[in-house]
């Protein structure tokens, strides 16, 4: 896919291509204006930090070089975005790679701060967006991958989840709150997308016919593990946001949480003040005058409607073998069933959560041929496939395995996650990717 983009500040993002989050065309031209006032010397660099990373930038270790976290609701893209990525890996990234991560997002890293804008405008053009990926702001909304399609969920959380990204996006309460937040939605008990780690947590619920969700609130790792605590049993979907700005109302008001870094998480708010009072303040917050205010939920959510894209049974599919034990082992781990008959998911074990700019456009026409265009990425750093036919399950594995891609272990201990680490990372102390390599060769042997 050629993006056809313009580098002047009157480009704008092709409406076509847009998926879940507005591009703003005049949001990055001020922020390429924001660059070259830094760069001349004419910007505090503390000021000009905090707003690059609204835009999804975050300095690295080495002087003058970024990261830049390309925002993806849910972990959908398509393969027209998959070659984009390419393209971007390509010419932006000097390591020639895209860096699947733990929030479902992509991750170019040593990028001149010079060359940002070029590559924030050729993303916007795919329907990509950076905004609010970095700070202290809702950062990427994650959901299942297996969203819509998995036997076990009450509901398909994927239109509330884009609906929640959309909502918040950009929203003046949450700008420069004391610590970033983390949302996560799930569909089932099986809980997927691990609420109960997340600042804030929506598991699907129905109750008396209605729609609606659990939320916890108060989940994080780091430093201090704790586990995410019931803020509400069950509030009908309509209700969601409006509590939800409740919550990150009162955590942006919350002074002892800006006082350190290292403690101001909601998870803080929670165990300082209590899970009962907090519910409390949620309560006292929604009798505000913002919260009389509609939302209209329905016109936030979005719709893509996967089964009308899905395949049809193929012709000449190649029959599974009955003595390929690498296959059988392969579809033992990284195939799973979906809820409609005849189709499956597959999933796509990246290593070290690296894809090169060669390997996005094979991945892409993998996902046409055999998943109507569309894929995932999970949690786990991987590639999800949804809406493959079963018949085409063989198919599909020799394609991955003609572009590196077909190894088996999907969630075993032989599916190592990793951040950065010391390569390009400031709070990095270790080699994690160094140590990832190692571990998978230790246990390869």
């Amino acid at each position: 896919m050629t993006t056809g983009r313009v580098d002047t500040k009157d480009w704008v993002p092709n409406p076509v291509n847009t998926r879940v989050l507005k591009i703003d065309g005049p949001e990055i031209a001020n922020f390429e204006d924001q660059v070259k006032l830094f760069q001349a010397g004419e910007k505090d660099e503390v000021e000009f930090l905090r707003f690059r990373l609204r835009q999804g930038v975050y300095g690295q270790r080495q002087p003058d070089r970024q990261m830049i976290r390309v925002k993806l609701p849910f972990g959908g893209v398509t393969s027209d975005q998959m070659e984009v990525l390419g393209e971007a890996s390509e010419k932006y990234a000097p390591l020639k790679k895209g860096h699947l991560t733990t929030r479902e997002n992509v991750q170019y890293h040593h990028v001149p701060l010079g060359e940002t804008t070029d590559l924030l405008r050729m993303l916007g053009d795919a329907g990509m967006s950076t905004r609010e990926a970095c700070g202290n702001v809702v950062r990427n909304v994650v959901a299942a991958p297996s969203a819509g399609v998995s036997k076990d969920e009450v509901f398909d959380v994927t239109p509330y989840a884009a609906a929640y990204a959309r909502y918040f996006l950009r929203h003046p309460t949450t700008q420069n709150m004391p610590r970033k937040s983390k949302v996560a939605f799930s569909g089932s008990e099986k809980d997927e997308a691990m609420i109960l780690m997340h600042d804030v947590g929506m598991l699907a619920r129905i109750q008396d016919g209605e729609r609606g969700f659990k939320i916890v609130v108060g989940g994080g790792l780091s430093t201090r593990p704790m586990m995410a605590e019931t803020l509400r049993e069950f509030v009908p979907a309509e209700e969601l946001l409006k509590n939800c700005e409740a919550v990150l109302r009162i955590f942006n008001r919350q002074d002892e949480e800006r006082k350190s870094i290292a403690k101001a998480r909601i998870k803080f708010t929670i165990a300082r003040l209590g899970i009962d009072k907090f519910r409390e303040m949620v309560d006292e917050e929604l009798k505000g005058d913002w919260a009389k205010k509609e939302i209209d939920l329905e016109s936030l959510m979005y719709v893509d409607d996967e089964e009308a894209d899905a395949p049809a049974v193929p012709s000449n599919a190649t029959p599974e073998p009955t003595d390929d034990a690498a296959y059988e082992n392969w579809k033992r781990t990284n195939v799973e069933a979906q809820r409609q008959d005849g189709f499956s998911m597959v999933f796509v074990r990246v290593e070290r959560g690296d894809i090169y700019a060669n390997q996005w456009p094979q991945l892409a026409d993998v996902a046409r041929k055999f998943a109507g265009g569309r894929a995932r990425i999970d949690q786990q750093q991987n590639i999800v496939y949804r809406w493959v036919r079963n018949e085409s399950l063989y198919d599909i594995y020799k394609a991955l395995g003609d572009i590196g891609f077909s190894a088996a272990g999907r969630e075993t201990i032989r599916d190592v996650v990793t951040c950065p680490g010391t390569d390009s990372c400031k709070l990095g102390i270790t080699s994690s990717m160094g140590l990832n390599k190692a571990l998978g060769e230790a246990l390869d042997e």
